[in-house]
């Protein structure tokens, strides 16, 4: 009875070790204010710097997620900023890219949004993308950029206020415009709205504060950590093709490779009776095994040791 016992409170001892051992979670430093898109924002009014804190927590603290963030932002940030700039979007909404999709080029909601800018179907058609069963240009990268640009440029024309562009990306111009009118306010900052676009604006600020410097924050990333870019060639295809498989072989492909460079490729065969020009990337096979000396770093800061 004496050994049981002993042993009892040795596990005892040993179990209030290990949990009063635990690493200490710290919260971090609220900035006073952002700048975004050429704005500065005061985070001082007590409901800003609440609702700012509680998205950098989650960003903080969503490990796994937040680091995927980082990789792939390395990866596409360098494709999508010379589009903003050339139709006039401040390089800020790159982050709304992010806050939709968390930079995966395949998603989908549960809403039927789709691809990194996470387009509804009648909204990528009416900024000119195609969207049916065999091509879904909202998971072509350039191509939905542009049309989530032209998307801004239109709201931006409406209300003068890039932020409130951003919640209206969310909520919709229309929604966002009755609001204005009913509640008497100008930033959507003031408005009480739906929690999800309440919470927007305020996703994107801090996804910009964390982005711009993750070691801040504690993440730890070497530069043979990051994803290598895998350059491409441009192919022309203006008719129909009775089977990808067969096309990608033709080209030294499998179709899974084709489809990982062009996932706007929707259907096995493309119909096309009309000779359309769709441009496929083709991989260079030479970029297929990992070389870390081909990787190129968006932001030396992300880069730890």
């Amino acid at each position: 009875m004496r050994i049981k016992t002993g042993i009892i409170i040795l596990l005892c001892i040993c179990l209030s070790q290990s949990i009063f051992s635990v690493e200490p979670i710290y919260s971090f430093p609220i900035p006073s204010k952002m700048e975004f898109a050429g704005q500065t924002i005061s985070l001082e009014r007590y409901d800003m710097r609440e609702r700012f804190d509680r998205e950098q927590i989650v960003i903080a603290f969503n490990h796994s997620t937040s680091m995927l963030i980082i990789k792939r932002a390395n990866r596409l940030f360098p494709i999508i900023e010379p589009f903003l700039k050339q139709n006039g979007i401040p390089d800020d909404f790159k982050y709304l890219a992010v806050i939709e999709s968390n930079l995966d080029i395949r998603a989908i909601s549960g809403a039927q949004a789709a691809g990194i800018w996470q387009l509804m179907p009648k909204t990528a058609q009416q900024f000119g993308l195609e969207v049916n069963d065999e091509v879904d240009e909202r998971f072509q990268l350039e191509k939905s950029t542009v049309a989530a640009c032209k998307f801004f440029k239109s709201a931006y024309a409406k209300y003068k206020n890039w932020t409130t562009v951003a919640a209206s990306y969310n909520a919709g111009m229309g929604r966002i415009s009755g609001e204005k009118e009913n509640q008497q306010v100008e930033e959507a900052f003031d408005m009480f709205l739906n929690p999800e676009t309440s919470r927007y604006v305020f996703r994107m600020l801090a996804m910009k504060q964390f982005l711009e410097n993750p070691k801040s924050f504690g993440y730890i990333i070497s530069h043979d950590q990051f994803y290598q870019s895998i350059n491409t060639k441009d192919i022309t295809v203006n008719g129909p093709v009775a089977d990808w498989t067969v096309w990608a072989a033709q080209h030294e492909l499998s179709y899974s490779q084709l489809k990982d460079f062009n996932p706007w490729l929707r259907d096995r065969k493309l119909t096309n009776t009309t000779g359309k020009s769709y441009t496929i990337q083709l991989p260079d096979k030479n970029d297929f095994i990992f070389n870390p000396a081909k990787i190129k770093i968006y932001n030396p800061s992300w880069v730890t040791f």
